[in-house]
């Protein structure tokens, strides 16, 4: 394990790290709401090569490993087996909310959208690496409600060829929305609109 501090400074995680992040147990001493990554097989990243952090921007590059087996290609579809290009941009939104938490920012991470996504290739069973390199455009924090949120463009790249690019996917990082005790029936056990403050 490692402390908060240090993994405010970290700049890469391994394959190992992101697990722990994904259990909640990298971290010894995390504030009181700290992210969790999805974990395998929704996990879309098994390394983090970079993080970078300039003001209000920055950079985060992860790396996916293909595999034969992988569980999206016995479903999707079969007989023609290609991943899903929706987990191509959840990689993406999954690296953004990482991105948020290493800036600081406590809490639970949840996409809000993006833009245009293209695609212009595909990622088959024999393919070995998709790169994801994203760059945040917009870090910001707001302090009267303690929420944080990122947008970043990233180009996806299969075995060093670009095929995907999307623009301004956007994540958020609130306070008060983790539902540790599933699947007991609790306050954030229904979903529906975040924000009810002018219902």
């Amino acid at each position: 394990m490692i402390s908060y501090a240090e993994f405010l400074q970290r700049t890469s995680f391994s394959k190992e790290e992101l697990l722990a992040i994904s259990q909640g147990n990298l971290v010894k001493d995390p504030p009181a709401e700290f992210i969790r990554l999805p974990a395998p097989p929704m996990l879309m990243v098994d390394r983090v090569l970079e993080i970078t952090r300039t003001g209000p921007r920055g950079r985060i590059v992860g790396e996916q490993d293909i595999h034969l087996d992988d569980w999206f290609f016995h479903c999707h579809f079969r007989g023609d087996p290609v991943q899903p290009g929706c987990l191509g941009v959840d990689a993406v939104w999954q690296l953004v909310g990482l991105y948020i938490s290493a800036a600081g920012a406590p809490g639970s991470g949840r996409a809000l959208g993006c833009k245009e996504v293209e695609f212009a290739g595909q990622i088959r069973p024999y393919n070995k690496v998709v790169r994801y390199e994203v760059d945040i455009r917009r870090f910001s924090q707001l302090k009267e409600s303690g929420s944080a949120v990122a947008i970043g463009s990233a180009k996806v790249l299969v075995d060093g060829e670009l095929i995907y690019t999307v623009k301004d996917a956007k994540v958020g990082m609130f306070l008060g929305i983790a539902y540790p005790d599933y699947p007991l029936k609790s306050a954030n056990s229904v979903g529906g609109i975040m924000d009810r403050s002018e219902a």
